[in-house]
């Protein structure tokens, strides 16, 4: 009997799927899905940060929250998601990125030489008449990506450029760039970044700029008042599109919206808007710990980065320990002290980056999180580090959701769970800020995305057979200085490893030296001519014929790299 009743509905429901088209729509008119009502239920509710619903029910109707608690009648005609030991947070939003825009294609330049120091706003980098909005598609690769991490909602602006345009809210699904934009002209995005050949092209060059362009517009604001006002005995303004599409922030009804990763970038901006007056806010802050005082003092939201240099902690085996030993008892050389000296300081550096947030958080700087350089992969290794560096799970949860929607002032439509807010949520198989935890379900604006559990690959470790490593292995990394390739070829056995690496930024072919495989990972260095000589060191994590990994220069830092083994002739 339960069989045949199982079939029926069955039925019904496809019947009901066909005639979807024909019921309430004209023919041309896109596919709606089949019920527009959605229930979570049996879930941990995170409301807010601090404020829980122990199995509870949210309830979503035409991308709506409908209600929230833990005794809701669920409407015979919903969706049901059995969230049994999941946890529901409001959708996660980045306070500043580039999330769902394309990057512009590079144009070939052939400047005249007359004109290096007059060059036009676009040759310039300057084109704040430009918008966010006719750059989004929601079929970019960073949709998907901070999607499935649980964003929902992003303050998405330009690339390249000190004046590309200005910023959009924009959600993390639909149809078109259009649907995506929920509040459109949200900023003016600005950046220290000089053009390449022609002025301005350095920070001072770009400083200088910026005042006389806010100036410029100041002035011409004014005189156009003024003409409206009364024209009479006035010449006509001189219509300039470059400078009216500044006069928002001169009149400070739009904010500035600076990307300013070094503690340097941080003062130079307080310094413009100190002189000049604009609202502001400060985006992918990356060393601001020591401006913390100063960003306090300009009252102005921040949003920190998350894109981290990496931070091993050393796990010391006994040989090791017994080796360190011997050469305790060994007087240290100059050298080894000094080197041992820049070792301490380098790595006191890279853990100020992990502890910032937990300072701006002590020190009472509400801020959000931009995602702007940080690659969706290291996204929750990183936030879990600031975690465990300092900053409460509370406080990044805000950092996440609450703090984003004030700042970006969109607190009534998102940011948390409540009734008539979007139904911008999201859903993981335990609290999402434990090491194993997995989105399952995100919501935005309604429409539901469904998420497979990630399935951890065990790492072998000392004890474990040793992997093959030798073969011909071609490489990708990426670096500041762009993309680069190679072939890493190892011959030999494990213990008796030899080989060569070829490296793209200078062509070089070089032997690689201490290859040592410890499990799935092999790791070894080399020597490579660069004006002067380094040392790069190469880890490699080894799956089957495909590996993951990183290449690190201990004064410039790791950067990932990935590749796979050619097949045996």
């Amino acid at each position: 009997m339960q069989k045949r009743d199982s079939f029926f509905r069955s039925v019904i429901l496809i019947l009901l799927m066909g005639l979807v088209p024909f019921i309430g729509m004209s023919q041309d008119s896109d596919l709606k899905p089949v019920t527009n009502k959605y229930a979570i239920k049996n879930a941990t509710i995170v409301q807010a940060p601090g404020k829980t619903i122990q199995n509870g029910t949210v309830l979503i109707e035409n991308g709506i929250i409908k209600a929230v608690g833990s005794s809701i009648a669920i409407p015979a005609d919903a969706w049901v998601v059995d969230a049994d030991s999941m946890f529901v947070y409001a959708g996660f939003i980045s306070g500043m990125s580039n999330i769902g825009v394309e990057k512009p294609k590079d144009e070939e330049q052939n400047d005249d030489r007359r004109m290096t120091g007059t060059p036009t706003y676009k040759r310039a980098g300057i084109t704040p008449g430009s918008s966010v909005r006719d750059m989004l598609n929601p079929g970019d690769k960073s949709v998907e990506d901070f999607r499935g991490l649980g964003f929902t909602t992003s303050h998405s602006v330009p690339h390249k450029g000190m004046l590309p345009g200005t910023g959009a809210i924009v959600l993390l699904g639909g149809t078109d760039g259009e649907s995506m934009v929920v509040k459109d002209q949200t900023s003016m995005f600005a950046q220290f970044s000089g053009a390449d050949g022609v002025y301005p092209n350095t920070v001072i060059g770009v400083m200088a700029k910026y005042r006389d362009l806010y100036r410029k517009a100041a002035q011409a604001r004014d005189y156009q008042a003024r003409y409206n006002s009364n024209p009479n005995g006035m010449e006509r303004p001189n219509p300039d599109a470059t400078l009216e599409a500044l006069y928002p922030v001169v009149s400070k009804q739009m904010t500035v919206a600076f990307k300013t990763e070094s503690v340097k970038d941080v003062m130079r901006a307080i310094a413009l808007q100190r002189d000049l007056g604009f609202n502001i806010m400060f985006g992918e802050v990356k060393q601001g710990w020591d401006a913390i005082s100063a960003i306090k003092g300009t009252g102005a939201p921040v949003f920190l980065s998350l894109d981290l240099p990496e931070w091993k902690e050393e796990e010391k085996k006994e040989e090791d320990t017994k080796e360190d030993k011997k050469e305790e008892e060994k007087e240290p050389t100059a050298a080894e002290l000094e080197e041992k000296a820049l070792q301490e300081r380098q790595n006191e550096m890279i853990k100020s980056h992990y502890t910032q947030a937990g300072k701006f958080s002590s020190n009472g700087v509400k801020f959000g999180f931009s995602t702007m350089e940080v690659k969706s992969k290291d996204f929750r290794t990183n936030l879990l580090k600031v975690i465990e560096n300092g900053l409460s799970e509370d406080r990044a949860l805000a950092a996440l959701t609450t703090e984003p929607a004030s700042i970006l002032g969109v607190s009534n439509l998102m940011g948390t769970i409540e009734v008539g807010k979007m139904a911008n949520l999201m859903v993981s198989d335990t609290a999402y800020f434990t090491k194993d935890a997995n989105v399952r379900y995100v919501f935005v604006d309604g429409v539901k995305y469904e998420y497979e559990a990630k399935k951890k690959k065990k790492k072998k470790s000392n004890g474990d057979e040793a992997v093959d490593a030798a073969g011909v292995w071609n490489y990708t990394t990426e670096t500041p200085q762009g993309n680069g390739s190679g072939v890493i070829t190892i011959k030999g056995t494990p213990g008796d490893y030899s080989g060569t690496i070829t490296v793209s930024f200078n062509g070089s072919t070089n032997d690689l030296e201490n290859i040592t495989v410890d499990g799935n990972n092999v790791s070894f260095s080399f020597k490579m001519n660069m004006g002067e000589e380094i040392t790069v060191d190469i880890s490699m994590d080894i799956d089957g014929d495909s590996f993951e990994g990183t290449l690190s220069v201990a004064a410039f830092g790791s950067f990932p790299m990935e590749g796979s083994r050619e097949p045996q002739k």
